[in-house]
């Protein structure tokens, strides 16, 4: 029988998350090009000590980066929004009709 042929390939969701480890890589390369960052900028400050604005501007974008590098590497994507999908009814009030009142 045709139909009754299982196929085993995975299944790719396109809307699920990267696993957990996939997105603690990503966190590490973000921190690791931004901590490369700083040697750089304090090296050129060195180099250019002579214009003293531009040496101070280097140090000045080398001090922040690795406040700014923890918090980016520490920040996990957010969450998806998920749309619950929930029967709605239309609403409707209940009909006030006069009924006879039997005592007893």
């Amino acid at each position: 029988m045709k139909g009754s042929e299982r196929d085993d390939t995975p299944v790719l969701i396109t809307e699920a998350e990267p696993s957990y480890e996939e997105q603690f890589a990503a966190r590490k390369r973000k921190y690791m090009i931004m901590m490369g960052l700083r040697l750089p900028c304090l090296l050129l400050a060195g180099i250019f000590y002579q214009t003293w604005w531009l040496a101070l501007g280097f140090v000045a974008l080398s001090v922040p980066l690795p406040w700014v590098a923890v918090l980016v590497a520490n920040d996990r994507p957010p969450r998806k929004a998920e749309k619950v999908n929930r029967y709605e009814r239309e609403a409707r009030a209940i009909e006030g009709a006069n009924r006879q009142v039997i005592d007893g």
